[in-house]
């Protein structure tokens, strides 16, 4: 990887010698002079993004890195296919099947809840639900069935950090 950062940095100075190189041909009029210039300073801001990428590792230009993202967008509480196969309770022969012990696991997380919270969720992340769809369902507003859905989030990683049984 440093070999590649290397060659970047060697093509750089090549660039903006030669973008140094077209600057008085270009003052003059040359207008062949200044369409190569133009190609290569574009070159050259190609070369500056590739570098900066390759040396923070993120792309540039992002506010903020994956590792900074929303805890709500960086958080899966439960395996999505482990919530959706609790829900389903199907004992054929699929890779998505819980043992009893996962089965357990996801019952202990869910014991916390209330029922309406526990509905909303088991809908909301176990069937797939929109919010307006559960809202429906339940006779509930959608943002109802969004608060009771990040009430029950909140609960259940308060459970996971705090509950023994759910290690492992």
């Amino acid at each position: 990887m440093q070999d590649l950062l290397n060659e970047y940095k060697e093509t750089k100075k090549g660039l903006n010698t030669a973008y140094e190189e077209r600057r008085s041909a270009a003052e003059v009029g040359n207008e062949e002079a200044m369409a190569e210039r133009q190609m290569i300073g574009e070159m050259r801001g190609e070369v500056e993004w590739i570098i900066e990428w390759l040396e923070t590792g993120r792309r540039p230009g992002n506010k903020r890195g994956i590792e900074r993202q929303a805890a709500y967008q960086r958080e899966k509480l439960m395996d999505p296919v482990r919530m959706q196969a609790f829900v389903a309770r199907s004992t054929a022969g699929s890779p998505a099947n819980l043992t009893e012990w996962q089965r357990q696991q996801i019952e202990d997380a869910l014991c916390c809840l209330t029922e309406r919270e526990r509905d909303c969720y088991v809908l909301v992340h176990g069937e797939g639900f929109s919010f307006e769809q559960v809202a429906e369902l339940l006779i509930l507003s959608k943002s109802s069935v969004q608060t009771y859905v990040t009430r029950a989030q909140t609960k259940i990683s308060d459970r996971l950090n705090n509950s023994l049984f759910l290690v492992g």
